[in-house]
């Protein structure tokens, strides 16, 4: 029997890979074991246990047709907002875990401004319980500062032991350096990094955009490079005093991404990652006043843009990550001045990946992987998963050479705030496998 998305999956939920399933004619990638190879991969109880070529006539269970496909292990997304608790409206665990899999990947980090914030060991716990089950594993960022105030250290060991593979207050910058220091001390003391949303307030506070000739054209107010830029120099320095560890969430500018690239070359202990919205368009974009062109930090200039392909390109940014931010409708309807900062990208990250990065060869797909599948899990400590007989399937498949035409109507989040409606893109999630389940992407 051959399996289609019809059969498998509906808008309802995932499918239990109730028989032993052959994934037949696809090519192999895995970065870590340096694979790249076509090999059927039979998967049986949620574990591999055949690689290599099997006939499929003969084969006792369902089978996959993967013929120009990727197999890869599957993909993390170390920066999604889920919403729950307190925002449900937008998004919730299920919602988002559901948007995950449809755009390809079998793990998310969900960021910790909720209501209440993720400070609690309560607050992780009821995550862990809500998203037990689900294909999609779903790893709890944890805040710095209790409420994400800014003002005092959050419980950072007690949060670390209940299950946060990271702290941050995303959303909101640590305004102190004192207590960024601190955190950064605990860092090192139980290893995980700290996630850092760089951004001097002062500096942006009332800003709708990139300072720049664009913001000047269509007068609305600026956040200029310098408030992301002054406030990555400062925790670099902080890290390298501290010897903790440092990541820089959603790098937007060229000047950022020099100040890392020198970071590393002196052995301090940062690392990065860059949104697909942020390499792929520019504060051009904003001369439409589309409220979906607005997030923070802001679109950039055409330098900056290319400054991230080629920090992607020469390993300066480690990771790929989307910033999936759900607004209602109703909140991105209003005036550009009132409207909300933030985009979804857990259903778009991989195509404009593929056409922007793989296509436009910033990135071979063996590289591009390795953004996805194998860094982020590095960076936070978590096991990267393998495609090798005996280790469970957790798997992203994709069709690197499909067209396809966004469309928020396929879109399995609650929301649909995407700047990226109608355009065409190269590269296609199919399916993805994991925790002995399986779901065929519906975009």
């Amino acid at each position: 029997m051959k399996l289609t998305k019809n059969v498998i999956i509906s808008r309802r939920g995932y499918q239990p890979l109730s028989s032993p399933i052959l994934l037949k004619g696809g090519i192999v990638i895995d970065p870590l074991l340096k694979l790249n190879e076509q090999k059927d991969v039979v998967i049986e109880n949620g574990y591999i246990s055949q690689l290599g070529q099997v006939d499929s006539k003969n084969f006792k269970g369902e089978v996959v047709d993967c013929r120009k496909k990727i197999i890869s292990p599957g993909w993390l997304d170390m920066h999604v907002h889920l919403r729950e608790p307190g925002y449900e409206g937008k998004e919730t665990i299920a919602t988002g875990s559901l948007a995950a899999a449809n755009g390809g990947f079998t793990g998310v980090c969900c960021m910790p401004n909720t209501l209440p914030p993720i400070d609690t060991q309560e607050i992780i716990q009821y995550i862990k319980d809500r998203s037990k089950g689900s294909l999609v594993n779903v790893h709890p960022v944890a805040a710095i500062t209790k409420k994400r105030e800014g003002k005092e250290l959050a419980e950072i060991l007690e949060l670390i032991e209940q299950g946060a593979v990271a702290v941050s207050d995303d959303g909101s910058p640590v305004m102190s350096a004192e207590i960024m220091r601190r955190a950064l001390e605990y860092s090192k003391m139980v290893d995980v990094p700290v996630i850092g949303h760089e951004e001097d307030i002062n500096m942006t506070t009332g800003g709708d955009m990139n300072e720049g000739f664009v913001s000047t054209c269509q007068g609305l107010n600026g956040m200029p490079p310098v408030a992301e830029e002054i406030m990555i120099a400062r925790d670099i320095m902080l890290a390298e005093y501290t010897g903790g560890r440092f990541h820089v969430a959603h790098i937007s500018t060229a000047k950022s991404v020099e100040l890392v690239r020198q970071a590393k070359s002196k052995g301090i202990k940062v690392t990065c990652e860059v949104t697909p919205h942020h390499f792929t368009l520019t504060d051009e974009a904003v001369r439409t006043f589309d409220t979906n062109t607005k997030m923070n930090p802001p679109l950039r200039t055409e330098s900056d843009r290319l400054a991230l392909c080629e920090g992607l390109k020469d390993g300066t940014i480690d990771a790929i990550a989307s910033d999936h931010a759900p607004h209602s409708f109703e909140e991105k309807e209003a005036e550009y001045i009132y409207a909300p900062f933030g985009v979804i990208g857990l259903e778009t990250s991989m195509g404009l990946a593929l056409t922007q990065l793989y296509h436009h060869k910033f990135l071979t797909l063996e590289q591009l992987i390795y953004k996805y599948a194998v860094r982020p899990y590095q960076i936070l400590n978590l096991n990267c998963p393998e495609i090798k007989m005996g280790t469970m399937a957790n798997l992203t498949i994709f069709s690197p050479e499909e067209s396809w035409q966004v469309n928020p109507s396929k879109f399995l989040s609650k929301s649909s705030n995407t700047p990226f409606v109608k355009w065409k893109l190269k590269g296609k999630p199919f399916a993805v496998i994991n925790n002995n389940q399986i779901f065929f992407s519906v975009l």
